[in-house]
């Protein structure tokens, strides 16, 4: 199982963004999500999930949002888990904890802890993870206009007429968002943190 626990960023200047990374990942195509994230404690949020794609997921939308440090913890939960989130316990949960307070204190995106995993293993996941957050971070509007248009289905010519911007601009866009890396990093991620958990 797998529990995220993300912490929102100089909430005493920017204001609360609970709300606005609920709603985002609140929104479809979330998947494995085995209990919503809610609001735990101030201005942090935790959800728990069932597989390495949902947490992938995850990051990738409290990314694009920016102003996140999120923590992931690979292990067991104490089932029948209850439910609402907050009310969880169990290793996964405490492991949470942990990485989302090195990754505070260390000031990456995301940090990993998985219970009684190869440690080596677990930073591969997490190198691949910091990987994929750091593509994502630099990316713009104008890149993520193109990249949502294309995972909806919409073949470049269509994205192009969308945007009222040529085919080959639609490819410079993507080019410059790092669109494959992007999914490279996303796959290689996910497939690392699934591995740990079987």
């Amino acid at each position: 199982m797998f529990v995220v626990t993300a912490d929102q960023q100089g909430s005493r200047t920017r204001g609360d963004r609970v709300p606005e990374a609920l709603a985002a990942l609140a929104r479809p195509g979330l998947p494995s999500l085995r209990r919503a994230f809610e609001r735990t404690t101030g201005d942090e949020i935790q959800g728990v999930l069932g597989d390495a794609a949902g947490v992938v997921a995850t990051v990738s939308r409290l990314t694009r949002l920016g102003g996140w440090r999120v923590g992931v913890g690979i292990g067991g939960v104490d089932e029948p888990l209850p439910p609402s989130t907050r009310e969880g316990s169990g290793p996964a949960f405490v492991a949470a904890r942990r990485a989302v307070e090195r990754a505070r204190r260390d000031a990456l995106p995301v940090a990993i802890d998985a219970v009684g995993a190869d440690g080596v293993r677990a930073g591969d996941a997490e190198t691949a993870l910091l990987l994929l957050a750091s593509v994502l971070g630099r990316r713009s509007v104008r890149g993520w206009e193109a990249i949502d248009l294309m995972d909806a289905g919409a073949t470049g010519a269509e994205a192009a007429a969308r945007l009222g911007i040529s085919a080959s601009a639609v490819s410079q866009r993507r080019r410059s968002a790092e669109a494959d890396l992007g999914e490279r990093a996303h796959a290689l991620a996910a497939h690392l943190m699934d591995e740990i958990a079987t």
